[in-house]
C-alpha cells in the first residue's frame, strides 16, 4: 500500500472515531438531562401509563384437617401506605396542621391512636416519621416497615385522616394474601410450605399435593374507553382445590404435648410420634421434633417419620418371629438357653441387653423371648431356621410388608431398604454378605426402615393381616363439594400364609406389654399390645465410638381386643440411660390414654336438671368477643349486641351470671398511664391490653388472672414488667 492510501485510510478511521465519541457524549449528555431537568416529567408520565396485560395470580387451596381445621390457608396481610400528595391536592391538609402551621389536633389524635395499635414506636415517634413523609410529598410512603394482619388494618382506618376516603386522606392498604398456619407449627412438617417471595411448594402435603392447590392463573388485558383505562378479561383465574387430610388436630396436639414431654425429661434430640387408624390406615397424628441446641426448645424440622433411614432395632424381632412361625420353622414351644447374657456367633459377641448382671437365667420360650427382648434367643432361633437360606428369611420381612415401598408422594420419602444375600458362582457371599448379617438383621440391625414403615407393619398385624397405604388425604374439595376422593388401598389381604401364626403373634405382643419389658406403654382401662425397641445408632465411626446415640422405640396397637388405631414413638438421645420401653413406651401410654379419654361420650341431656339452669362461667375481658360467642351459643345475654359484633376495638368490661340471662357490664375507662384491673380475665385480654400500655407481662399458670403484681390505678413505666398470676 502507497504511502498516500495509508494515510487516507487513517484519516477516515480517526474521523469515524470522533464521529462515535461525539454520539457517545450526545447520548450520555441526553442521559443525564432526563434523569435531572426532566426528572419530575417523565415520573408523572409513569404514573399515568397502564399496563395493558397482565396475569391474574389464582388463590392458593386450603390444607384442612380431618374435621375442617385450616391448617395451611391464605390470610390477607395488608401494607399500610401513605399518599401525601392526593392528601394536599384534596385540601384535606388542614387535618394535619393549622394556618399557623402548629400540628393539628387530627394528627396528635392519630399519632397517639398508631402508638396504642403498633407499639413499636411511640406517638413522637410516629409524627416525626409522618411529618418526614409529608415533607417529601410522598405518593407511596410506608407507615410501618412491615405487613399488618386484617384486624390491626381495622383498627388502623378508624383513626382520624386514615378514616377518610384514600383519595381525600392519602392513606390506604394494600391487600396482600399470604400463606398462614392457624395452628402455628402444629404438623408443620407434615403440611409443608412454600417459598414466601416465589409462592413455590418445596415440602410436605404443600408439594405433594401443589397440582391441586396451586390453580391457574387468568389473563385480562387494559383497553381505553372515554378516556378511562377499563379491564378485560381474557381468562378467567382458576382458584386451587382445599385438599382436606387425615390428620386430626386434637389427636395432633395430644401426640405433640405428650412426646415433647417425654423428650425435654430424658433431654433427647429427637423425637418421633405417629398415630394411624387401622382399618383405614388414616395418618390421624404425626409429629416430629428436633430440638434448638442453642435455644433448649424444640420445633417442627424435618419429617422424620418418613425420612429417617435408620436400623430400626428391636420393633424388627416381631416380625422376624412371624416371618419364622409363618414359614413353619419356629414355633411358640422352642426356647433358647440365654445364660450368660453373652453369646458368640461367627466370632462375634451377641450379647442381652441385660448382660452385665449375667443375662437372663436358663431357658427362654419364644413368648418370653419376644416379651424380655432378648437379642440371644431371636437371633439363634432365626439363624437356626434359615442359616442355608438366608434369602428364605429376607423374602419373608419382604412378604410381611417390612420392606414394601409404601409410595408415598413425599419428596422427603425413603422406602425401605432390606438387602437380598446374593452369592457367586463359586457359593461365596457378594456385596458384602457374611455370616454374622442374618443374627444381626433378625434383631434390627443391617436394614434400614423409615419410622412410617415400621407402623405400617404393626397396623397389619392389628388389622387382622391387612396392609393399607398410609393415607393422608382423603378427599380434594372446592366450595365444600367433593371434586376427587383417596379411597382406601390395600396393598395386601394378608401378611401371612397362616393365620394362626398370626393370632399367635397378636397374643405375644399383648403379653409383651402385660408381663414383658412393654409394661410402662399399658394401661389400667383397655389392653395395649405392641414391642418395645433399643437399638445403638451408627456413627462415621461405626458403634462405641465416644459417647453412644440411641434409637429407642415403641410400636403397638390399642385397644388390643379390638384395635382402633396404630401408634409408633421414636425418640434419639445420646448417653445411658436409654430405654425403648420405659422411655418412648411411657409416650404411647400417654398417647393412647388421651385417645380413648376424647373417644368417651357423656350424655349432657340425661344429666340435665330441669330445675337448674347452668351458665357458662366466662371471664371478664372483650365484651364483643364474649357477647358473639353466648349469643352463638343460645344463650340470654344482657347488654351485648345480639351477636352481631366480634371484631373492632375491644370494649373491655366484665360479665355476671343472674338466674337465666349473663349480663355484660362495661369497665370505666382508665388512662393509658395507669395499670387497668385484669383480674378474671384471660390471659390474652389481660396481656392485651397492658402491652397496648408500654409495659412487658410475666404470665405464671393457667386459667383466669388471679393476682396482678402491680395495683390497678399506679402508674406504668414502659418497659416494665408485670407477672399476672393465673389460676
Amino acid at each position: 500500500m502507497s504511502r498516500f492510501e495509508t494515510e487516507k485510510s487513517l484519516w477516515r478511521y480517526t474521523l469515524a472515531a470522533v464521529v462515535c465519541t461525539l454520539i457517545a457524549v450526545a447520548v450520555v449528555a441526553r442521559g443525564f438531562y432526563i434523569m435531572t431537568v426532566e426528572r419530575s416529567y417523565w415520573m408523572k408520565v409513569d404514573s399515568l401509563r397502564m399496563p395493558r396485560a397482565t396475569i391474574v395470580p389464582p388463590q392458593r387451596g386450603n390444607i384442612l384437617a380431618a374435621g375442617g381445621q385450616r391448617l395451611a390457608c391464605n390470610l390477607p396481610e395488608y401494607d399500610l401506605r401513605m399518599d401525601f400528595v392526593a392528601l394536599q391536592e384534596s385540601k384535606a391538609d388542614t387535618m394535619w396542621h393549622d394556618k399557623e402551621g402548629k400540628d393539628a389536633p387530627q394528627l396528635i389524635e392519630l399519632c397517639e391512636g398508631l402508638a396504642k395499635i403498633l407499639p413499636e414506636m411511640t406517638a413522637e415517634e410516629f409524627m416525626e416519621h409522618l411529618k418526614a413523609g409529608y415533607a417529601k410529598k410522598s405518593r407511596y410512603f410506608a407507615v410501618v416497615n412491615h405487613r399488618v394482619d386484617y384486624k390491626t388494618f381495622q383498627q388502623i382506618r378508624q383513626l382520624p385522616i386514615f378514616s377518610l376516603p384514600a383519595g381525600v386522606g392519602g392513606f390506604r392498604g394494600e391487600e396482600v394474601m399470604v400463606r398462614s398456619r392457624p395452628y402455628g407449627p402444629l404438623a408443620m412438617s407434615v403440611v409443608g410450605d412454600i417459598y414466601k417471595s416465589s409462592g413455590k411448594a418445596y415440602s410436605g402435603l404443600e408439594l405433594a399435593c401443589d397440582s391441586f392447590l396451586k390453580g391457574s392463573p387468568g389473563f385480562k388485558h387494559f383497553k381505553k374507553e372515554l378516556n378511562e383505562w377499563v379491564s378485560v378479561q381474557d381468562s378467567a383465574v382458576t382458584n386451587g382445590y382445599d385438599v382436606l387430610t387425615t390428620i386430626d388436630v386434637g389427636f395432633q396436639d395430644l401426640a405433640q404435648r405428650a412426646l415433647e414431654k417425654e423428650l425435654r425429661k430424658i433431654h433427647a434430640y429427637t423425637g418421633v410420634a405417629i398415630v394411624m387408624e387401622v382399618a383405614t390406615g388414616d395418618i390421624k397424628a404425626m409429629v416430629n421434633l428436633d430440638l434448638n441446641r442453642e435455644t433448649g426448645e424444640y420445633y417442627e424440622g424435618r419429617n422424620h417419620a418418613i425420612a429417617d433411614f435408620l436400623e430400626p432395632g428391636s420393633v424388627m424381632k416381631t416380625a422376624s418371629f412371624l416371618v419364622g412361625m409363618d414359614d413353619g420353622r419356629i414355633d411358640t414351644t422352642m426356647f433358647v438357653d440365654c445364660t450368660t447374657g453373652i453369646r458368640e456367633m461367627y466370632g462375634v459377641k451377641m450379647r442381652d441387653h441385660n448382660w452385665g448382671s449375667g443375662g437372663y437365667k436358663g431357658n427362654l420360650t419364644v413368648p418370653q423371648i419376644l416379651q424380655k427382648s432378648s437379642n440371644i434367643g431371636v437371633s439363634v432361633l432365626i439363624d437356626q431356621a434359615y442359616r442355608k437360606r438366608p434369602e428364605d428369611f429376607v423374602a419373608g420381612l419382604h412378604r410381611v410388608g417390612m420392606a414394601e415401598d409404601l409410595k408415598l408422594k413425599f419428596i422427603e420419602y425413603r422406602a425401605p431398604r432390606i438387602r437380598y444375600p446374593e452369592r457367586d458362582r463359586y457359593g461365596h457371599w457378594t456385596k458384602g454378605w457374611s455370616d454374622t448379617a442374618l443374627p444381626w438383621m433378625s434383631i434390627g440391625y443391617e436394614s434400614n426402615v423409615p419410622p412410617i414403615s415400621v407402623l405400617t407393619f404393626y397396623n397389619a398385624i392389628a388389622n387382622n393381616g391387612v396392609l393399607v397405604r398410609p393415607r393422608f388425604v382423603s378427599q380434594i374439595m372446592k366450595d365444600g363439594e367433593t371434586i376427587k376422593e383417596f379411597p382406601v388401598q390395600v396393598l395386601r389381604k394378608s401378611i401371612v400364609k397362616n393365620q394362626r401364626a398370626l393370632k399367635q403373634m397378636q397374643n405375644m405382643l399383648v403379653e409383651v406389654v402385660e408381663l414383658g419389658l412393654g409394661k410402662p406403654a399399658g394401661s389400667k382401662s383397655f389392653l395395649v399390645a405392641g414391642k418395645t425397641g433399643t437399638a445403638q445408632m451408627a456413627g462415621k465411626g461405626g458403634y462405641n465410638r465416644g459417647v453412644t446415640n440411641y434409637y429407642l422405640s415403641f410400636a403397638g396397637y390399642f385397644p388390643a381386643n379390638d384395635p382402633r388405631y396404630t401408634c409408633i414413638v421414636c425418640i434419639q438421645k445420646a448417653g445411658l440411660p436409654a430405654s425403648g420401653g420405659q422411655m418412648s413406651g411411657q409416650v404411647f401410654h400417654d398417647i393412647a390414654e388421651g385417645i380413648m379419654a376424647k373417644d368417651i361420650y357423656y350424655n349432657a341431656k340425661g344429666a340435665h336438671d330441669a330445675d337448674f339452669s347452668r351458665l357458662p362461667d366466662t371471664k371478664a375481658g372483650n365484651l364483643q368477643a364474649a357477647d358473639y360467642v353466648l349469643s352463638k351459643l343460645g344463650f340470654n345475654v344482657d347488654g351485648g349486641w345480639n351477636g352481631e359484633r366480634s371484631e373492632g376495638t375491644p370494649i373491655w368490661g366484665v360479665v355476671t351470671r343472674e338466674r337465666d340471662k349473663v349480663k355484660l357490664v362495661r369497665s370505666k375507662g382508665r388512662s393509658m398511664k395507669l395499670m387497668p384491673d385484669v383480674r378474671g380475665m384471660g390471659a390474652r385480654d389481660a396481656v392485651y391490653i397492658i402491652e397496648n400500655r408500654g409495659a412487658k407481662v410475666n404470665i405464671e399458670g393457667s386459667g383466669k388472672v388471679k393476682r396482678q403484681s402491680k395495683a390497678a390505678g399506679s402508674t406504668i413505666r414502659k418497659g416494665e414488667t408485670i407477672t399476672l398470676t393465673l389460676s
